[in-house]
């Protein structure tokens, strides 16, 4: 049967593209909330898919931030469960200026579609829910399937552990498949295993009650600008390792599979520089995608203080603030990595400098796909068979929140069977998606969902 529902989605393809354009034009930031009715406006257009598609319990889950989307159908009995994960938030798309086509109205060129959102992760999600309709139609899914089409995601899921509190009876499932999480290659099959952890930290840095004539009181107090900067500075050496004792002390080594693995997937400095523009960098004892996968950072996302219009203002500002965020490697604790930050800044403050820290979430810590698990294995041979190539196992850099908070809360694991590949340019203007993933996302999901509805709900949950 997966072979025949197949076949009817890729018969389908330009409509089901003219819906992922539709999908695409509804700006759903939600970091912003000048893009509210964009957000409401994609939570109506993913109820109506799921109530036209058939899926039961069609409803809004609220935990107090934006809502999630859900849908049902449990037609399957005996057999597994299986929540269907996506996201229909977005990145903001500044700076507008250098997209070249409006980053709201979808538009193909040479085999890719472009347009905020389309790789990350609407279309992927996309693929998803018309996986299940398409089965719907057919007759019925090999698995009970649960949507949960999240809107907070790129805001890194603040009040996912409220709402999942709040709607556990739409929760109630085997195992996870995550429409988020794409391809580690364009060249090479690849099956995701995990990905890093992610925590938070936003620093306000005062020298004096007030802001001054930088030729009255320059030279004689500190300068907050400069203060923040020496703080930053010191983080790493010169090298790019972190420079933040203990920061390392929870880090599980890095094991032989993994570097196997990383080996697989070796990239090429020149290439992987050259495509953005840059110059190497980061610690020189370790290979470029084990710093990008495996090892935690520390990255200032923002920092700013003082006069920023237009023109000058001699003022010594009083005041300087940053942003920092911390992807965490396996084993390592969100609240013990950003509390050593917190303890290091503070001891390298200089006297009458005062750090003042703004409280965030708790971050979520990295996820790993076990060994030998029958969401992995099923991934794996719907891959081999899809491609002809048995698959490199890949971590990725980014951060999947529900990865680590459907484990811990849910006791569910997640596997992540996104379409999305690595040089989308997700997060940056000119974000696109290319057309021939959407083909063999509608060939892959099908078969992904046969070989799951082979397996016992109780070996999905490790019983």
């Amino acid at each position: 049967m997966s072979e025949a529902v197949a076949e009817a989605l890729v018969a389908r393809k330009d409509e089901i593209l003219e819906r992922l354009k539709a999908l695409l034009r509804l700006p759903s930031v939600s970091t912003d909330p000048a893009y509210a009715e964009g957000m409401k406006a994609t939570r109506e257009f993913l109820l109506a898919r799921l109530k036209e598609a058939g899926l039961t319990d069609v409803r809004l889950l609220d935990g107090g931030g934006q809502p999630a989307v859900t849908g049902a159908w449990m037609g399957a009995p005996g057999k597994p469960t299986l929540i269907v994960y996506g996201h229909y938030d977005v990145q903001p798309p500044d700076p507008l200026n250098l997209w070249t086509s409006p980053p709201f109205e979808p538009t193909i060129r040479d085999g890719r579609l472009y347009a905020r959102g389309a790789s990350d992760v609407k279309g992927s999600t996309l693929i998803a829910v018309e996986t299940v309709a398409a089965f719907i139609a057919a007759g019925g899914c090999p698995v009970n399937i649960r949507f949960f089409l999240e809107g907070e995601e790129e805001i890194g899921s603040p009040s996912l552990l409220t709402l999942i509190e709040r709607n556990r009876d739409a929760l109630v499932a085997d195992a996870v498949l995550s429409a988020d999480g794409g391809r580690a290659s364009t060249t090479l099959p690849t099956v995701n295993v995990g990905s890093r952890g992610l925590t938070k930290l936003e620093v306000t840095l005062r020298t004096a009650s007030k802001d001054m004539h930088s030729g009255r009181y320059g030279g004689a107090v500190r300068n907050a600008n400069h203060e923040l900067a020496k703080l930053i500075a010191g983080l790493h050496d010169e090298a790019g390792r972190i420079n933040v004792p203990g920061f390392f002390d929870d880090l599980a080594p890095i094991g032989l599979r993994e570097r196997a693995d990383a080996a697989a997937l070796a990239m090429k400095a020149a290439e992987f520089y050259g495509d953005i523009g840059a110059v190497p960098y980061g610690d020189p004892a370790l290979g470029l995608r084990e710093r990008i996968t495996l090892m935690p950072t520390i990255e200032v996302n923002g920092m700013w203080g003082g006069y920023t219009g237009a023109g000058s203002k001699t003022v010594l500002p009083c005041e300087a603030h940053a942003k920092f965020t911390m992807r965490l490697g396996p084993g390592q604790d969100p609240a013990r990595v950003q509390k050593v930050l917190r303890d290091h800044l503070l001891a390298k403050a200089p006297a009458g400098v005062t750090l003042e820290f703004l409280d965030q979430d708790a971050g979520s810590p990295a996820f790993t796909l076990r060994e030998g698990h029958p969401l992995l294995v099923a991934a794996e041979r719907v891959i081999e068979t899809t491609t002809g190539r048995a698959p490199v196992r890949a971590r990725i850099g980014g951060t999947l929140p529900i990865t680590a908070i459907f484990q811990e809360t849910l006791g569910l694991d997640t596997l992540m069977f996104g379409y999305a590949m690595p040089d989308e340019d997700v997060h940056a203007p000119n974000e696109f998606f290319r057309l021939s993933s959407l083909e063999e996302g509608l060939r892959g999901w099908p078969l992904l969902l046969t070989e799951l509805g082979k397996v016992t709900p109780e070996a999905l949950r490790g019983r």
